[in-house]
């Protein structure tokens, strides 16, 4: 079972080293066919497969997709999204994470009756609707306009602008500025270039610090104790005294509606909140309930007290929505607006490589150490999550309510902002803040 659940993780390291070229020479939509695609390979093996090995492999492929995806997708959502819809944008792409376990756990608990290969082939075929929604979208979705300007499409570019910023009035205020500032960051980055494989990042401060700040989230939201919760359900269950195997999948469905509401609720509530002080408070109130979690299943794990039993469930789903209303909104979100353009497509491989490695590690460690100390990884982990907010509180920089451009100037990157140049015979000018550019579009 362990293979099985960590495979899909190696799958997903495997093709991150390849996930930011690909995005930087073929474009955004093009990343996110291509996962489409090895997606729909993968579920056709998996649930097509006559033994364990064309199983195993059909989970690989499929997490060649799944990690593709990770890169592909928020890196074209950032870059597409204007600024006040952007927390929105990327934090409701790991809030339908949620809607898609329950729909797992909905159709694995409607097949677990069935006595024959389709109970675990029907959930396995249920796998292909997001790669065939992505398919089916990509014809009408506009390519990232800060892609198009990097090749010289700058017509294009002004175009999707104009879409996504002003009903298509491509001469409206907000759309220029927005233009202008986008095509000054780009030309500061070509003449000081960031990232043309892996090992760029390390070589100036400004973007070891930038990709230091995207891993930290990779490693936080696999190694705070969520992967427990999503790959070893069951034996917290079983250690709380919730043995029953319908029980279980009863929970895991209301556990899933419990923390896409939570998740939800964090990303409307983003760009009011803020980035740090959503970090460190939903990650301190996770970790109080899972030092609860471990305290109740020492007292009363082997106990047939049924109110001691739902208290340890009450402290599972508590742990998880706080998780759930801070991290799962912030997964894509954060790493996305700390990378800069030249660095974001690599940036976010590197990115997915290390959540990747990091859920591997916690899938392959967990299950056994929770069969050899049980309560105690609780503790442990709740532990190693205080060192995790201290990080965030001390290192974290604030991105809330400013365009991507604008956070290149929280790194020391602001001279682009100002900067007087031409690009193919356009003349950039300084900018207005994405404050400015509000105030303008709330006049309209």
């Amino acid at each position: 079972m362990a293979a099985s659940s960590t495979i899909i993780w190696v799958g997903s390291a495997a093709v991150s080293p390849f996930g930011g070229i690909l995005l930087d020479k073929l474009g955004r939509k093009n990343g996110m066919l291509s996962a489409a695609i090895l997606s729909l390979t993968g579920v056709a093996l998996q649930s097509a497969a006559q033994d364990i090995a064309m199983f195993i492999v059909g989970r690989f492929i499929l997490g060649c997709g799944v990690g593709l995806g990770s890169i592909a997708c928020p890196t074209y959502a950032s870059e597409v999204a204007p600024t006040k819809y952007r927390p929105v944008m990327l934090g409701f792409y790991y809030d339908i994470w949620y809607f898609g376990g329950m729909i797992a756990a909905i159709v694995t608990y409607g097949t677990s009756q069935i006595e024959n290969t389709w109970s675990w082939r029907l959930p396995s075929l249920f796998q292909v609707l997001p790669s065939v929604l992505c398919l089916a979208m990509l014809p009408v979705i506009p390519e990232s306009p800060r892609w198009l300007i990097s090749q010289g499409e700058h017509d294009k570019a002004r175009h999707v602008l104009a879409v996504t910023m002003a009903n298509g009035d491509i001469t409206d205020a907000g759309v220029l500025d927005a233009y202008d500032q986008i095509c000054g960051t780009i030309a500061f980055e070509k003449e000081n270039p960031a990232s043309h494989n892996w090992l760029e990042p390390i070589k100036s401060p400004s973007n070891r610090k930038r990709v230091t700040l995207a891993v930290s989230v990779a490693i936080i939201g696999n190694l705070s104790g969520s992967a427990i919760a999503s790959y070893w359900l069951g034996t917290m269950l079983s250690q709380a005294g919730v043995t029953d195997t319908y029980s279980q999948l009863q929970i895991n469905i209301a556990l899933n509606v419990w923390c896409f509401a939570c998740a939800v609720a964090g990303t409307l509530l983003a760009d009011k909140i803020g980035r740090k002080p959503l970090g460190i408070g939903s990650l301190t109130f996770a970790l109080i309930f899972l030092y609860l979690v471990g305290i109740f299943t020492k007292l009363y794990g082997s106990s047939t007290d049924t109110s001691a039993i739902y208290g340890t469930v009450a402290c599972i789903f508590l742990f998880q929505g706080g998780y759930s209303f801070g991290w799962t909104t912030l997964l894509v979100m954060y790493p996305t607006e700390v990378l800069n353009f030249s660095l974001r497509a690599n940036g976010m491989a590197i990115y997915t490589f290390t959540s990747n490695s990091a859920g591997v590690f916690a899938t392959f460690i967990m299950p056994f150490a929770l069969e050899n100390i049980g309560w105690r990884m609780y503790i442990i982990n709740a532990s190693w999550d205080i060192l995790e907010v201290l990080f965030v509180a001390f290192f974290w920089v604030e991105t809330k309510r400013r365009s991507l451009e604008e956070i290149d100037a929280l790194f020391g990157s602001s001279d682009h902002l100002t900067v007087d140049d031409t690009i193919e015979g356009h003349e950039v000018k300084e900018p207005h803040t994405s404050t400015q550019l509000d105030k303008i579009e709330s006049k309209r």
